[in-house]
């Protein structure tokens, strides 16, 4: 009886270990989703550092990132006191050799602006509807540490209490 139950066990978790690494479905429209039908405004309405839920500065709150539905892409940063240079670019979706969905966003001031030598950076999609959108992507804070930020970001005009939370 012993020897059945380890047995059985052992098959639950060789069964359930990739569960929680199943890449996600992104649907079949995620270009129209992403930038509905020619240009889609989108800003945060959380941002997590890890878990921890962090305090929306007032530049995360005035945030808005613009897609083009012809692959071009630019953010208000530059209209919004000093919250640094618009940053402009191409996008396109990404999919690696996981199976995860990506929005690859390129442009020459990616290098500079992340401090990384590349000229793009991707963002994980963890979900994709019509009014929401939650991204992860690796960032390096102190040093070498890297953290994983995720934000949930929602359609511009879309009305969301607690943006200016405080932990």
């Amino acid at each position: 009886m012993k020897l059945r139950l380890i047995y059985i066990l052992i098959i639950l978790m060789y069964s359930c270990d990739g569960l929680d690494n199943e890449p996600y479905k992104l649907p079949d429209n995620a270009v129209a989703l992403i930038s509905s039908d020619g240009i889609k405004t989108w800003k945060i309405a959380e941002r997590y550092n890890g878990k921890v839920r962090m305090n929306m500065h007032p530049c995360f709150l005035s945030y808005r990132q613009t897609f083009l539905k012809d692959s071009v892409f630019y953010d208000n940063n530059g209209n919004s006191g000093n919250c640094g240079k618009t940053l402009t670019g191409q996008w396109h979706l990404h999919k690696n050799g996981k199976g995860d969905h990506f929005i690859k966003l390129m442009s020459p001031q990616i290098s500079q602006l992340l401090n990384i030598p590349e000229d793009y950076k991707l963002f994980k999609i963890l979900y994709l509807s019509e009014d929401t959108l939650k991204l992860a992507f690796d960032h390096k804070q102190y040093g070498s540490n890297k953290t994983i930020i995720t934000d949930l970001l929602v359609r511009e005009d879309l009305d969301v209490g607690d943006r200016y939370y405080y932990h």
